[in-house]
């Protein structure tokens, strides 16, 4: 597969696991990497691509923010329509999902062996990717509990919020339960965002929300 193919899949579908033929070829192969950047550079994309993510898609290119987001009156919040209230839904996903499970990556554990012994150290096992094995899932009742009231409602969180971000592909929704989609672990910058949420307000009111749950 050359770049074109891939690239519009990648665009037509929004995001491709790594385990697809096209994007494990794109991982290993330098050339095709280094066409497909060259050619997404080119319309102000970039690849979106972090190594310990199960999935790759596609992004603005950071010099293209200000044509796409910045606006006369405002600087928006996103380019496909997200609401400010929804963001902060988004973020806060993120950082209840995506920053656990990188904790348990880099540390090469998993859901199933926490508090178990590693005979063979953790340190020589390879990144688990698997959302069911590092990914955590969130009790949408506990989310509205919490958070509810901060969000503009339980009402609107549960009927309008969520089902937007399923819809995108940020999340999804099982049994009452709320699961990373394939676009969490891509939407948001790991190294800018995480030390802004766990040394900020919302590393502080998550931290006072898992105090009060003990």
């Amino acid at each position: 597969m050359d770049a074109a193919p891939l690239i519009a899949r990648l665009l037509a579908r929004r995001s491709l696991p790594r385990s697809d033929p096209g994007v494990s070829r794109l991982l290993v192969d330098a050339g095709l990497r280094g066409e497909v950047e060259a050619r997404l550079a080119a319309c102000g994309l970039r690849l979106l691509d972090h190594p310990y993510a199960a999935h790759v898609a596609i992004g603005v290119d950071r010099a293209a923010e200000s044509a796409v987001f910045e606006t006369e009156k405002d600087w928006q919040a996103s380019n496909i329509g997200l609401s400010r209230d929804v963001v902060a839904l988004l973020v806060l996903l993120w950082a209840l999902i995506i920053l656990p499970k990188r904790e348990r990556q880099i540390s090469r554990d998993s859901l199933e062996s926490q508090g178990q012994s590693d005979l063979f150290g953790a340190a020589s096992r390879p990144v688990d990717r698997d959302s069911a094995a590092v990914s955590g899932v969130v009790a949408e009742s506990a989310l509205l509990e919490d958070y509810g009231k901060l969000l503009g409602g339980k009402a609107r969180v549960r009927q309008f919020m969520l089902p937007t971000l399923s819809r995108l592909g940020f999340i999804e929704r099982r049994q009452g339960m709320i699961h990373e989609g394939p676009l969490l672990d891509l939407a948001l910058d790991y190294a800018e965002l995480a030390p802004r949420i766990l040394q900020g307000a919302l590393g502080d009111l998550l931290r006072q929300r898992a105090g009060g749950a003990d």
